[in-house]
């Protein structure tokens, strides 16, 4: 085809424009992780660390955001440490020295996220979180999103889902339990509906209800008052691994495993290698473990990869968490367009998803309501078996079936 003088004048005008607008597209977006890794939950954020690196090296592999010509992500890394005081001050360093982030993600524990989303909200950041408090989203916030069910709905099925696995493998209702946990924010939300009416409502009378403020130093007593109040089962909600030990520890001292007396932990500190290694394959075979996702049968083919770049010995529940929330901002980017924090917040409230980053919810949903929260988030649960958590729930992603004891 013959080029016209008229064309090429037009061609020719056309061009400063575009090098303008390539000169603007960014060569790489800034997104910040703000979880623990130092202190007594190091371990998750470090888990959390892997899954969003992996995530960020998979993004920019496959042509960074294409919608913003192929800018690649960088990720950066700040550290709660070991308080809500801390926490608060880390996002406070975090926004002081990165004043071109578009989003972030953390912080794990509820306490921690509850303290930082005070600082990211009003810099007008959009928040992902693993993290289970009601709080986090109950506040009216419109930058914080929780991809977790909350505590509340957490405690609202777990509960239920228990009576019915317990009564399928005995022939009978448990009509008696015990509650093992702490004091921060998610364990006090999560035990919070229990103890006013859930438990009642199921006739399951609570027999025991032991609270501690970590970091637990002595686990006996409270296995005293559980041991002499024989409940058909156990809650744990601890929020670290050294407690975890020290509890399942302690319990095993006193011949009261799994096999005997069955156990319900929370968290994704109850699924790491960390606590097989200092806990012991024996005394956490059967231990059950309520969690707000896992890796199911879908990602079978990603779970090798973790594994092999990292050298852990599987890819569990912070990992995954903080993979797809990598993927989530990103898809927000591609939907906006353009490296601003409000309209990839505004992105993140558009979104209505099956497919993509929701494959990697058991529920395979991607969509936040008004409050933040994810719709049709949903419990699922993995089972201590052989040395290693195993999904038993939901079918989605189950690839065994729950054990308990008969007796």
């Amino acid at each position: 085809m013959k080029l016209t003088r008229r064309a090429a004048l037009a061609g020719a005008a056309a061009l400063p424009a575009v090098r303008a607008a390539r000169a603007q597209a960014p060569q790489e977006v800034k997104i910040a992780m703000l979880v623990p890794l130092s202190g007594p939950w190091a371990r998750q954020g470090i888990l959390e660390q892997m899954g969003a690196r992996l995530a960020v090296d998979d993004v920019n592999a496959a042509g960074g955001i294409k919608s913003m010509g192929g800018a690649k992500l960088k990720l950066v890394e700040y550290d709660t440490q070991d308080s809500a005081e801390k926490a608060k001050d880390g996002a406070q360093r975090m926004l002081a020295a990165e004043p071109d982030l578009v989003g972030g993600f953390g912080c794990w524990l509820s306490t921690f996220t509850l303290a930082a989303t005070e600082v990211t909200e009003r810099a007008e950041l959009p928040w992902l979180t693993l993290s289970y408090s009601d709080l986090i989203t109950g506040r009216g916030f419109k930058y914080v999103f929780q991809s977790s069910p909350t505590a509340d709905r957490q405690a609202t099925e777990e509960l239920p889902m228990i009576m019915e696995i317990a009564e399928k493998a005995t022939g009978k209702k448990p009509t008696k339990m015990a509650i093992v946990g702490d004091n921060t924010a998610s364990s006090v939300s999560f035990m919070k509906p229990i103890r006013e009416h859930i438990a009642k409502d199921l006739g399951v009378t609570i027999v025991t209800d032991e609270v501690y403020t970590p970091p637990l130093a002595d686990a006996t007593t409270m296995v005293q008052h559980v041991r002499s109040a024989r409940p058909d089962f156990v809650i744990f909600q601890s929020t670290n691994v050294p407690d975890d030990k020290l509890l399942v520890d302690k319990f095993a001292e006193f011949n009261l495993r799994s096999d005997r007396l069955p156990k319900i932990g929370g968290g994704g500190h109850w699924a790491v290698p960390e606590l097989l290694k200092n806990a012991g394959a024996e005394n956490l075979e059967g231990v059950m473990v309520g969690l707000a996702n896992w890796p199911g049968k879908d990602q079978a083919d990603l779970e090798k990869r973790f594994m092999a770049r990292t050298g852990e010995p599987w890819f569990g529940h912070d990992s995954i968490f903080a993979y797809v929330h990598v993927l989530i901002l990103k898809e927000a980017l591609e939907h906006a367009g353009v490296a601003d924090r409000r309209k990839v917040a505004q992105a993140i409230r558009e979104l209505d998803m099956t497919t993509g980053p929701a494959d990697f919810f058991p529920d395979k949903t991607l969509k936040y309501d008004a409050n933040g929260r994810r719709v049709g988030a949903k419990l699922c649960v993995v089972q201590w078996r052989g040395g290693k958590p195993v999904p038993v729930y939901p079918p989605s992603i189950a690839t065994n079936e729950v054990m308990w004891p008969k007796t």
